[in-house]
């Protein structure tokens, strides 16, 4: 790690950390927090998924669904109007939207082979993402002058690396860089994130292996082919499977690549000053 201790970090001229854990648990907000109190630099992944890898495919998809409208078609086809996602750190439903989720067609599902494609995409654009953390932390120094570095990552970051692996590259790179720090959820806040998810569940990234197990077994219990699949049914049931398939790699990350805190106690932070002390906690702790 590149802070072995609370001494160390409080030390440090600069503090770079990366948050990792089940989206939901105070990822966004305590990195916009820092953001908003000045010095620090607030990295998204996701936003930069969004962006850079799949700002094409998404603004493309776009296109796709206004060229079934005959007034847009013209209109796209003269030039005449521009069409593109407004993603932004708070709003990434354009990203989620592109991914899509399996089944009916009628009820907005997509063939699975299509969707396994757009997933395929999502895991080459998150790994390049965190590739890129280091390239964001110089340019935060260089052309902002800003210190202090906080990367805050996607929910799927322990599907995209293998944490068992010493020489996994991509976690090598961002310890070199960054601090680990894993947001742990009780079960309570699990039990909160699948409540919240069947009220409006979203598409999201899952390990390619694990879909494929799921989205077989999901059929045999149901009886149903893949055109049958009700795509909100299907996403409702893998979610809480797919929350218990992360926890033990986001812990594996945190005992091999960093340190953990509670995601009661990142509820407390309200300032800069909270969250460098809570730091400084963990990395105690850990000693």
């Amino acid at each position: 790690m590149i802070y072995n201790s609370a001494a160390e970090w409080l030390a440090a001229p600069s503090r770079q950390v990366l948050l990792f854990g089940m989206s939901g648990l105070g990822k966004t907000h305590v990195a916009s927090m820092l953001r908003g109190a000045g010095g620090w630099f607030h990295y998204s992944v996701d936003y930069r998924i969004g962006t850079r890898y799949m700002g094409e495919y998404i603004a493309d998809n776009f296109k796709r669904e206004a060229m079934k409208v005959p007034l847009l078609r013209e209109l796209l086809m003269t030039d005449s109007v521009h069409i593109g996602s407004n993603i932004t750190f708070d709003n990434l439903s354009p990203l989620s939207t592109y991914l899509g989720k399996p089944g009916n067609s009628q009820k907005g599902g997509l063939p699975f082979d299509h969707y396994m494609r757009r997933q395929d995409q999502h895991r080459a654009a998150e790994q390049a993402s965190l590739l890129d953390t280091a390239y964001f932390i110089a340019r935060a120094r260089e052309i902002y002058g800003l210190a202090h570095f906080v990367c805050d990552s996607g929910g799927s970051i322990c599907e995209v690396v293998d944490p068992e692996d010493p020489q996994d590259p991509i976690l090598r790179a961002l310890s070199q860089n960054l601090l680990m720090v894993w947001i742990e959820g009780s079960e309570a806040h699990t039990e909160e994130l699948i409540r919240r998810f069947d009220r409006a569940p979203k598409p999201m990234y899952y390990q390619p292996e694990f879909l494929e197990r799921a989205w077989v077994e999901y059929r045999v219990q149901n009886g149903l082919t893949e055109t049958e699949v009700n795509p909100d049914a299907f996403v409702r049931w893998t979610y809480a499977r797919a929350l218990a398939h992360r926890q033990p790699r986001y812990a594996a990350m945190a005992r091999g690549w960093g340190i953990s805190v509670k995601a009661e106690d990142v509820a407390l932070v309200k300032t800069a000053a909270d969250f460098t002390s809570l730091i400084a906690r963990a990395l105690d702790a850990r000693a």
